[in-house]
């Protein structure tokens, strides 16, 4: 199934980062007490602030995916939102706050000189690899998304169907920009002899995890609060429902996204009159199973008969929308 294939190469794509992150960490912590480098230590906080947010991203994962039940009738699919939001302010905010700790302890501290520098080098291009590794997948999967839902990059980035595929995503394309800083900052205390520089790059990679923090809070952010579905879904829907001969009119459209393949649909429908209360009944039963037919990430669908001259529902629809569905 194409749904299950998706969930597996999400879970994929978050341990291959995981096993990455768990690795080039430790590398990058011994090599930053060796050699006495912020920008290193800055680096591993950075890479364990990465490896707390993907065992987040898993218990998202397996959590979102409960189905529903009394207390949950929608089911458990904003739980992801829920711990990628976590994962993002708690983990990357505390890592931002120890790099520029460390960054300034570099600059006004004693500054002395190490003969370790260079054991940075080769720490900070096997990191290189792994995350390049990383970062490739994550790519990939993102390009798959990006195609399947026929969006830019940007756009998906911004309102992202997946946070889970787009936290790694920005993770690894920030541990990237983290280690080119990391090593101008080694390289150039090396060339001039000043700790200055170290801790430069250790501040500049903590401004780099409070970016990083900002633009995933955002997206899960609207996804928490209750994000309407594709406005191409929703259009879809309308002009389905008005080709249905027992609908004169669709009055009014409402959408939530309650997980990443799942999308609550209530609409109010202005029905033709000459039908009987009996033959609506049955419209309505076709209806909900021919649009969970056509439009599979429909997980509940709701149906409520509203007249287009109602001017409070045109009202606040046109409040909503910017202008009234249904035609004058």
């Amino acid at each position: 199934m194409p749904e299950v294939k998706e969930q597996d190469e999400g879970t994929l794509t978050v341990l291959l980062a995981l096993f990455a992150n768990l690795g080039v960490g430790l590398l990058k912590l011994v090599a930053g007490l060796i050699s006495g480098s912020g920008a290193l230590l800055s680096e591993a906080a950075h890479s364990a602030g990465d490896s707390t947010t993907e065992v987040l991203l898993l218990v998202a994962q397996r959590r979102s995916r409960k189905p529903a039940d009394v207390s949950h009738p929608f089911g458990y699919g904003k739980e992801r939102y829920f711990w990628s939001m976590l994962a993002a302010v708690a983990i990357y905010v505390s890592g931002a706050a120890f790099s520029v700790y460390e960054g300034v302890t570099t600059i006004f501290g004693a500054g002395e000189d190490s003969k370790y520098l260079w054991i940075n080098y080769p720490v900070l291009l096997l990191a290189a690899v792994l995350e390049g590794l990383s970062l490739r997948q994550a790519a990939g999967q993102m390009r798959k998304e990006t195609e399947r839902t026929k969006r830019s990059l940007a756009a998906y980035l911004r309102t992202p169907r997946d946070p889970t595929v787009n936290s790694v995503l920005l993770e690894d394309t920030a541990a990237m920009i983290g280690l080119a800083i990391a090593a101008v900052g080694v390289g150039l205390h090396q060339l001039t002899g000043s700790s200055v520089w170290d801790g430069a790059a250790s501040i500049a990679i903590g401004a780099l995890l409070l970016a990083v923090t900002a633009v995933l809070a955002r997206a899960c952010q609207a996804l928490l609060i209750g994000q309407q579905a594709d406005p191409r879904l929703i259009d879809a829907v309308v002009r389905f429902l008005e080709e249905q001969q027992e609908v004169d009119d669709v009055v009014d459209v409402l959408t939530m996204l309650t997980g990443t393949d799942s999308v609550l649909l209530c609409t109010r429908v202005d029905f033709v009159d000459s039908f009987s209360a009996a033959d609506l009944e049955l419209a309505c039963v076709r209806v909900d199973e021919q649009l969970r037919e056509k439009f599979p990430m429909l997980g509940e669908v709701f149906i409520q008969p509203a007249s287009r001259k109602n001017s409070a529902l045109r009202r606040r629809v046109t409040d909503r929308y910017g202008h009234a569905l249904a035609d004058g």
